[in-house]
């Protein structure tokens, strides 16, 4: 017998905002969290602008010691796990045994890497730091995460690159649906904002060169030419319904639908045909009812020029003349591309639309390219009955993955 999943914790680490509260209020007020690169001089930069994380302490979930143990992708992960552990109160309710972790991201410890190879190069062997490997290696974040809650079910990492926040959500939903484990913490993390990772990005022509913050993080828009580099963390916690119905736990949304496939197409261009995202998206929605005047979607809508066109062919594909009663939205217009944290932090902004019946907005849609032609929620949140909402993701790779939520019915 399959089981029905809920959310019942959430938290979150973006650039526009450090907590879940904050990043709600973001959303709704269509921030810019856009900026001026400030980690290193990158005035010989073709990219000027990204979406950084503001005024983070890592003091507030590690002491200084284990802070300085910890790579930056790390602290993001721990301490939206914190928030949205807190937040559900699940522990002291469920068996170690039964409690997984799922977290995934797309390049894991590359500050780390980078500091060290620095040091390596200056100074030889000795200079390197003993915590070098466990500092940046991709799965750690599960671990430290597994750690710290005393989760004995299974610790992961998922990367499928952008891809990777919503195939750690969905693989948790099939993990509890199926009956392997009663609750999950499921999201993914990044922390990518130096001089190596925006200087690979843009000599592959994927990065936005506008040095306005407005004007960079562009989806749908015909101005757009690239994605502007996010950061951050964004997790979840999932758990099976009887179980959260229980102990009285206050539930968010019920996850009921996830699609995963691959493009097999090219390492970094999605397939123009679009036909495994429409499986994807088939997939997750599989047997539900869903009126598209009452559902949102959360595209991955990351501003360049073929992901967009993509997606918008996809969601004419299967929804067919549907397609123009659904609310889409990119949130990446507000957070620049989270990567691996990304599906995850857009997972969030569904549980927001179902909550309080706020589609969010794409800010800074001026100048709508004439070839999409949906209604992608321009400039300003939209308050309207949402019962479902679904959330696309699409990586290098060729990955494709899809979920969907819907409010609880009890």
């Amino acid at each position: 017998m399959q089981r029905r999943v809920v959310v019942t914790g959430i938290g979150a680490v973006t650039p526009i905002g450090s907590s879940v509260p904050e990043y709600f209020d973001g959303l709704r007020r269509g921030e810019c969290g856009i900026s001026a690169i400030t980690r290193f001089d990158a005035s010989d930069s073709k990219c000027k602008v990204v979406g950084e994380v503001k005024n983070f302490d890592p003091l507030k979930c590690f002491d200084k010691l284990t802070a300085r143990k910890t790579d930056l992708y790390v602290q993001y992960a721990v301490t939206a796990a914190e928030e949205a552990v807190r937040d559900s109160g699940i522990i002291g309710t469920v068996d170690g045994d039964e409690l997984g972790v799922y977290v995934g991201s797309g390049v894991g410890g590359i500050n780390t890497i980078c500091e060290e190879e620095g040091k390596l190069q200056k100074g030889g062997q000795k200079l390197v730091s003993p915590h070098f490997v466990p500092k940046m290696i991709i799965n750690i974040a599960a671990g430290q995460i597994a750690i710290r809650f005393g989760a004995h079910g299974p610790a992961m990492c998922v990367a499928t690159a952008c891809a990777t926040g919503t195939t750690a959500i969905g693989e948790a939903y099939r993990s509890i649906k199926d009956g392997y484990q009663t609750a999950f913490i499921c999201g993914g993390t990044e922390a990518a904002v130096n001089a190596l990772a925006i200087s690979g990005f843009v000599n592959c022509m994927a990065l936005s060169q506008s040095e306005d913050p407005n004007a960079a993080s562009l989806p749908f828009d015909s101005r757009r030419g690239g994605f502007v580099l996010g950061e951050g963390a964004a997790m979840l916690v999932l758990e099976e319904y009887e179980h959260a119905k229980a102990r009285g736990a206050k539930m968010y949304a019920e996850v009921c639908g996830y699609g995963a496939t691959c493009d097999a197409h090219h390492v970094t261009a999605p397939d123009p045909e679009a036909k495994q995202t429409i499986r994807a998206i088939a997939q997750a929605l599989d047997g539900v009812e869903f009126d598209p005047a009452r559902t949102y979607v959360n595209a991955h809508g990351t501003g360049t020029k073929m992901n967009d066109l993509v997606e918008t062919l996809a969601f004419k594909s299967y929804f067919g003349d549907d397609a123009k009663k659904l609310h889409i939205s990119s949130t990446k217009s507000m957070t620049g591309h989270m990567l691996g944290a990304a599906g995850a932090a857009e997972a969030l902004a569904c549980v927001l639309a179902l909550t309080e019946d706020i589609v969010p907005p794409t800010i800074n849609l001026n100048s709508p390219d004439p070839e999409l032609d949906l209604d992608y929620t321009p400039n300003e949140a939209v308050k309207t009955p949402i019962d479902t909402a679904v959330s696309t993701s699409l990586g290098f790779g060729g990955h494709n993955a899809c979920i969907v939520l819907r409010k609880v019915e009890r």
